[in-house]
């Protein structure tokens, strides 16, 4: 942990940004971005070969504290992150108790106070997400949220999830959803399609996430509100969204790595850690995702990240659905979208670290003189293969076990001090 870092001849890039400098963070801020910067700084980092990036927000993952922090905790949830390059994240209220209360957003922030990570806990749009009465958004607000979800399920009644929107308008927070019909889904564990019906295990329809992602842009439009789609799987709501953008609807949403990555074909191992909400669906899909992110339907890239343990994903057929993803999100992403040409690094940094904060009105790191230094140095070239018992999360879970990816976080800067180093 450095007073002053110095990095030298590192390739920065942001959105915008795409240029080999010096970069010397004093105090906690960025105060030069420059060539051949003079320095008798604490800490020298030889950037030759590697990029700086503003560090990642991710805006859905799990940390499972209160409640069943067996699984993971704020404190574990925050190194995962930090190993993957992310110093902010917002935390999903399906805990236990659910994130309904003021005091138990004052709990996740307080206990997040120091790990070099902002967590920003999202309150439950009704109470005790049991889809019955709304939560008290004054309350949730005032103690720290700057968003709502039922997340794990939608609102139920559409008259409801309605109502909360129009109240959105006053309150200013944003509201997320988990798009799936659970009376489709009944019961259903993954894709519905050939592989479910060779497996002979029963399939979630693909009409359960794209009804629901119509009825919230529907709701949305009519209140002139503002909704983000939680985690898009499907060709069917990339082309939903993509023509409410169109018409003006205020919508934004998300994809994860494996939903660009990875199909249902895994799913012939009967292993669960290959088992999500919304599932891994088919080629066409992940094609249509990257169509989306290429195009801006699709704003961002989150994990979605849902610790399991190893004895509840024991079961292929009655295992939780979830996998972990902070600390592989950014090597998958340039892997699969960099590395094959399908994104700029401008464009990834623009997914996994400007559009988030953008989103959700937060100030963005970007790579200039007097910004806070919240910083990711990575190795776009360094090869390496996924072992799941050397993540830093309790739970190993991850869908991306035994695969050789290309480009690490290296370094995670958080308000000019280095909280992790891989080096």
């Amino acid at each position: 942990m450095a007073e002053s870092i110095l990095i030298k001849n590192i390739r920065a890039v942001d959105d915008t940004l795409d240029t080999v400098t010096d970069v010397l963070i004093e105090n906690g801020v960025i105060s030069d971005v420059s060539d051949n910067i003079s320095s008798s700084a604490d800490c020298v980092i030889d950037g030759s070969g590697l990029i700086l990036m503003p560090s990642l927000f991710d805006m859905h993952v799990h940390f499972r504290d209160p409640g069943q922090t067996h699984k993971e905790d704020i404190h574990t949830g925050c190194a995962a992150a930090l190993a993957g390059g992310v110093t902010g994240v917002l935390a999903m209220p399906n805990t236990n108790p659910p994130c309904d209360s003021p005091e138990i957003v004052r709990y996740m922030i307080e206990k997040a106070d120091g790990t070099g990570v902002d967590v920003y806990p999202v309150g439950c749009i009704t109470a005790g997400m049991n889809g019955e009465t709304l939560s008290d958004y004054d309350a949730l607000k005032e103690a720290g949220c700057i968003c709502i979800s039922d997340d794990g399920r939608p609102v139920k009644d559409a008259g409801m999830m309605l109502e909360a929107l129009k109240k959105t308008n006053e309150n200013g927070l944003l509201a997320a959803s988990h798009c799936e019909d659970m009376s489709i889904i009944n019961g259903g564990i993954m894709n519905k399609g050939r592989v479910s019906e060779e497996l002979g295990v029963k399939g979630m329809d693909r009409a359960s996430e794209d009804s629901i992602t119509a009825r919230e842009i529907t709701l949305a439009a009519s209140a002139d509100a503002r909704i983000h789609i939680c985690h898009v799987s499907t060709s069917g709501s990339t082309d939903i969204i993509r023509f409410a953008k169109s018409k003006g609807v205020k919508v934004t949403c998300e994809t994860g790595p494996h939903y660009f990555m990875l199909t249902d074909e895994l799913l012939r191992k009967r292993d669960a850690d290959y088992r999500m909400n919304p599932p891994l669906r088919t080629q066409s899909d992940v094609r249509a995702i990257i169509d989306g992110l290429k195009d801006g339907t699709i704003d961002c890239i989150i994990t979605d990240h849902a610790p399991h343990t190893a004895e509840e994903k024991a079961d292929f057929e009655k295992a939780p659905n979830g996998v972990v993803g902070l600390e592989t999100s950014l090597a998958a992403s340039l892997t699969a979208l960099y590395h094959t040409g399908e994104l700029s690094l401008n464009r990834i940094a623009e997914l996994m670290c400007i559009n988030p904060r953008k989103i959700l009105g937060l100030d963005i790191p970007y790579i200039r003189r007097g910004m806070t230094a919240d910083l990711v140095i990575a190795d776009p070239d360094m090869e390496w293969t996924v072992v799941p018992e050397k993540l830093h999360s309790k739970s190993h879970n991850t869908v991306f076990k035994g695969m050789t990816f290309k480009g690490k976080p290296l370094v995670t800067i958080s308000k000019g001090i280095i909280r992790y180093d891989e080096r």
